[in-house]
């Protein structure tokens, strides 16, 4: 990713940095000297790559997720093969395909709160043990303590912005 540094005059401390329009702006004072700057720059560099980590996690991240959910709630039988973000979910939150045992979440839950990305992922992992809504299923997206709360969230996000076409 480009990094573009915009040096101020006026700018006395202060050292801030963040991503537009593809790349990393960071804001600081002229009068740096070149150790201080690249100093700066790798520790805001860290900083933006591990908060965006933990807002945005990656599909090996989801794996991982998926895993502790499925050992937690589902007695470890869920076993996904795949769990990727995609973009071309636009009246669903996630969905599953329990023959190949894949599992997509919609990236609209990307930024949304981790219970809840959690809750539509337990969601989708249920799938894997049972294909229906029926009761069976109903009983293991339950076990999940946020479930309720999760279902309350996302009809909220639904109700004030509709998915689009």
């Amino acid at each position: 990713m480009d990094v573009e540094i915009r040096r101020s005059a006026r700018r006395k401390r202060n050292i801030t940095a963040r991503r537009e329009d593809g790349r990393t702006v960071i804001l600081m004072p002229a009068g740096l000297s070149v150790e201080e700057e690249e100093r700066h720059v790798t520790s805001l560099l860290a900083k933006l790559d591990a908060r965006e980590r933990r807002l945005h996690p990656g599909d090996e991240e989801l794996m991982d997720r998926a895993a502790r959910l499925s050992e937690t709630y589902l007695e470890g039988r869920a076993r996904p093969t795949s769990i990727r973000w995609v973009a071309n979910q636009q009246h669903r939150w996630g969905s599953c395909t329990s023959g190949a045992g894949t599992i997509r979440l919609s990236d609209r839950l990307r930024g949304m709160p981790s219970w809840v990305v959690d809750a539509v992922l337990l969601h989708e992992l249920a799938h894997l043990i049972e294909s229906d809504h029926g009761p069976r299923f109903q009983e293991l997206v339950q076990r999940y303590p946020q479930h309720e709360r999760a279902e309350g969230f996302l009809q909220g996000v639904t109700w004030q912005c509709p998915p689009g076409p």
